[in-house]
Order: structure tokens, then C-alpha cells, then sequence
């Protein structure tokens, strides 16, 4: 069994696929167990973002596993398979380790080092986990991931600027509105996006935030958080957006739903009501919750994913960053490292346990050739024996799991199933053989791509 990434994001689809191919969160559950149910998945989680959608899954074989979770996503954005190849990234074993830790770093970001990752990532471990689709692998390494990410953001000051997709929309706004202070401002959607931008939008100093959302007790809860810092804030219904907007300055919209939200002609009807007061809308969107027809209407200015895309792309990567890389790729070869000196463990066990088989027999036949040998004797012989024993074998098993350590780890735990003749089909060697195939992956050196026929190259963003 490895781990498989198969995923797409802002880095690698255009928005308009990205709107194909995104899962709301009520969506999340049946594509799990889609998943589950191909043949060669035994676990799986999926991350989906304003800008990113990934699927982990634990395989018993890469092609087959890629197969499983390729025709899930292909379905589900209704897109051929050929089609939906163009935009996959694929990492495995090594690779998709090093690629997760990443993304818990936050350096494959569209806004570089950004700390709201880490609870997109606890979220998607927590809806598999409630699906049931996640098991001893996945939760180790999704607990790693988050360790790891916390530790990038704790000894590199990636995130000292505390930039994220929120502040720097809103920065884009100010273009149009100048100082965020004192604006009335309209927030679509109650879920994590809407709660960020109204703690950025208080801490800006806005004069008001009315929030809008289907789930009214959700609405009312960031109303209520919102008001304890000190900003008024209440909630309307959707139905009221048009009214809102009529005395508003700035509208953000994300909800995740599927489907416009905000239509031009809402838009539209308000702006007749400004008397040409401009108004700065964000979408943020995934799909987009804004008509796009709504950038075409005078005196209105849209900042969306594709504009904010273009307008982080160029930034230079300071020293940060290369700590943070540098940071992961430790991170990943330590975690493999580990990976690969606990699958050596069954047959060290193995070895031992075969070690005390044959003292057992030796003892017994002893018993019977000499039944009358005195007790003290017998025991101080037992003593001995097993004395040597144990330093016999001290050396190649602390040896063993040193070595399988490294890259070719795989191969001394097989040299001792060879010289010892360890029977793999017994409970302690079995997890050994099941975990052969994953050991030869991993023994490549992380990042290393693999290809099949007709399926994307694998992608190595971060060394």
C-alpha cells in the first residue's frame, strides 16, 4: 500500500475547470465512498479549496488506484477522462508525502505561506474521518502534515505578513473604494471565507457588515462573533441582496454552492439606486458565486480568482520560502525514513521469533535425552543459550533497521527472509510481502516521477 495524490489547482486548471470540477461540501461524502468502493482504493480523503481540488488515497497499486480515483473526478466534472488528464497533477509514495507537507506549508498556495491551509486540511481529514474512509495511514500522515505545516510557519515566518486570498482581494479593492475604513460592506456566505473576510474587514474598520446566507443560524453566528469585536454587523436573507446593495460599497461573495449566486440583474437593479456610487465586488467563488456578466456594468470593479491569479503569479520567492522547502523535503525524508524502518519490523520479528522456535525445539529434545539433569543446571544452561543467541542477532537486527532507512532499506529485510528462510505468509513476515511494492516506491529519492500509458506525468512543484 502508498499513498496517491491525483489533484488539480490553480497552478495547474484554468478557473472555468476548476468551477467543473469543484465539490461542495455536502458533495464530499458520496465521492468518498465512490472512491472506497474502486478496486485498488482502501482509504481516501479529499481537500477542496477556493483553488484547488486533491484527492489522497491509499492504493495497493498505482495504476489501478489512478484508474479508481481519475474515473470519480472525471464523472463528477463531466468531463472526459482525456480532457481531465490535461489539468491532473499525480504524486506517489515519496512524492505525494513531499507534496502534502507542502501544501501544509502553505508554499503551493496561490498567496505564498498562507496559514489557512492548515484548517482547510483539518477539515477534510474531519469529513473522511466521519465518512469512515480514513484509516491508520492517512491519519497518521494527515496528523505529520499538520505538525509539519505549523512547524514551517513557526520557525520560517512564511506567514509574517498574514496575507491570504481575503486580504489581498481586499487590497485590490481599495483601488476603487481607497481606505477600507468606514465602508459598509455586504459578505455572501457564513463559512470560513465569510468569517476571515469580516475579521479583516473589522480590523480595516468598517462601518458595517451584513452577512447573507441560506442558513440563517449560521449567519447570525459570524453576525454575533462580529459584534463582540466591536463592528456592527447583522444578518439578511438572500433574498435581500439587491436592497443591500443599494447602500453598500463592497459585496464578497463565497459560499461554495453550485451555481451563481449574485446574478446581473440583482447587480444591476442596485447600481440604478447608487446614483453612480462605485461598488467593489469579490468573488471568491469555487465555482464563481458572481454573474460574470456583472464586471460589464458601469461603475462596478469584480476582483475573482482568475484576476487575483494573475496578480500574485509574478511575486519572487524571498528567503522564506526556500527555508520552508528546505523544511518540507526534511520533513518528508524523515517521515519516509521512518515509513520504511517500521515495515522492516515484521520480519525482525520474524527472525526473533524463528531464533526462539529453534532454542524451544533444542531445549525439548535436551529434556528428553537427559530427564534427570538437575534444575539449577538446566536453567543456567537455558540462560546461556539464549544469551548468545540475542548477541548473535543484536547486530543484524539493529543493522536491518538502520539500513532500511535509507533508500534501499527493502532490500536487507528481504536478504534476512532469504538467508533465515522467514516464511512471508506467516503473521509476522505478511505484512512485509503486502507492503513490497510500496517499499520499492519509496525507495526512490522523493519527487521522483513516474509514467503510464495515457496518464498525466507526475509533477514535482516543491524539491
Amino acid at each position: 500500500m502508498s499513498v496517491l495524490v491525483v489533484g488539480m489547482s490553480h497552478r495547474s486548471a484554468p478557473v472555468e475547470v476548476l468551477e467543473r470540477a469543484a465539490v461542495g461540501a455536502d458533495e464530499i461524502p458520496k465521492l468518498l465512498d465512490e472512491m472506497l468502493h474502486g478496486s485498488h482504493v482502501t482509504e481516501v480523503m479529499m481537500l477542496s479549496t477556493c483553488n484547488r481540488i486533491e484527492v489522497y488515497a491509499v492504493v495497493d497499486a498505482f495504476h489501478g488506484g489512478l484508474a479508481d480515483v481519475s474515473s470519480v473526478l472525471g464523472r463528477h466534472a463531466a468531463l472526459p477522462l482525456t480532457e481531465l488528464t490535461e489539468h491532473l497533477y499525480v504524486h506517489y509514495a515519496g512524492s505525494a508525502v513531499q507534496h502534502l507537507f507542502a501544501v501544509a506549508a502553505g508554499l503551493d498556495s496561490m498567496v505564498i505561506g498562507e496559514a489557512q491551509i492548515l484548517g482547510q486540511l483539518r477539515a477534510a481529514y474531519a469529513a473522511a474521518d466521519t465518512a469512515g474512509t480514513v484509516g491508520r495511514t492517512l491519519h497518521e500522515l494527515s496528523q505529520q502534515a499538520l505538525r509539519v505545516g505549523k512547524r514551517v510557519h513557526t520557525r520560517t515566518g512564511i506567514d509574517a505578513a498574514g496575507a491570504s486570498v481575503v486580504s489581498e482581494a481586499l487590497t485590490v479593492a481599495t483601488q476603487t473604494l481607497g481606505d477600507l475604513r468606514g465602508v459598509r460592506a455586504v459578505v455572501v456566505g457564513a463559512g470560513a471565507m465569510g468569517a476571515l473576510t469580516a475579521a479583516h474587514l473589522r480590523r480595516a474598520g468598517a462601518q458595517e457588515i451584513v452577512v447573507l446566507n441560506r442558513s440563517a443560524e449560521r449567519a447570525q453566528r459570524l453576525v454575533e462573533n462580529t459584534r463582540r469585536t466591536g463592528t456592527p454587523a447583522r444578518h439578511a436573507p438572500l433574498e435581500a441582496l439587491a436592497d443591500e446593495l443599494t447602500t453598500a460599497d463592497l459585496l464578497v461573495a463565497s459560499t461554495g454552492a453550485v451555481g451563481t449566486v449574485v446574478a446581473r440583474e440583482t447587480v444591476a437593479a442596485a447600481m440604478v439606486a447608487r446614483d453612480g456610487r462605485p461598488l467593489a465586488v469579490i468573488d471568491l467563488g469555487l465555482p464563481r458565486d458572481v454573474d460574470p456578466g456583472v464586471a460589464a456594468l458601469p461603475g462596478v470593479s469584480v476582483v475573482d480568482l482568475v484576476s487575483l491569479q494573475a496578480r500574485l503569479a509574478p511575486r519572487a520567492h524571498g528567503e522564506a520560502v526556500a527555508a520552508a522547502q528546505e523544511l518540507v523535503a526534511e520533513e518528508a525524508q524523515a517521515y519516509l525514513a521512518a515509513q520504511r524502518s517500521a515495515e522492516v519490523t515484521p520480519t525482525v520479528t520474524a527472525l526473533r521469533r524463528r531464533a526462539s522456535e529453534v532454542i524451544d525445539g533444542e531445549l525439548l529434545r535436551l529434556d528428553s535425552r537427559l530427564p534427570e539433569l538437575d534444575p539449577a543446571v538446566r536453567e543456567e544452561f537455558v540462560r546461556s543459550v539464549r544469551r548468545v543467541v540475542d548477541k548473535l542477532l543484536h547486530t543484524p537486527t539493529v543493522q536491518v533497521k538502520r539500513l532500511a532507512e535509507g533508500p534501499d532499506g527493502s532490500s536487507y529485510a528481504h536478504a534476512l527472509r532469504e538467508l533465515f528462510e522467514l516464511d512471508p505468509q506467516t503473521p509476522a513476515a505478511v505484512a512485509v510481502q503486502r507492503h513490497g511494492d510500496v517499499l520499492a516506491a519509496l525507495e526512490a529519492p522523493v519527487g521522483t516521477a513516474a509514467e503510464g500509458p495515457g496518464l498525466p506525468r507526475h509533477r514535482e512543484d516543491h524539491r
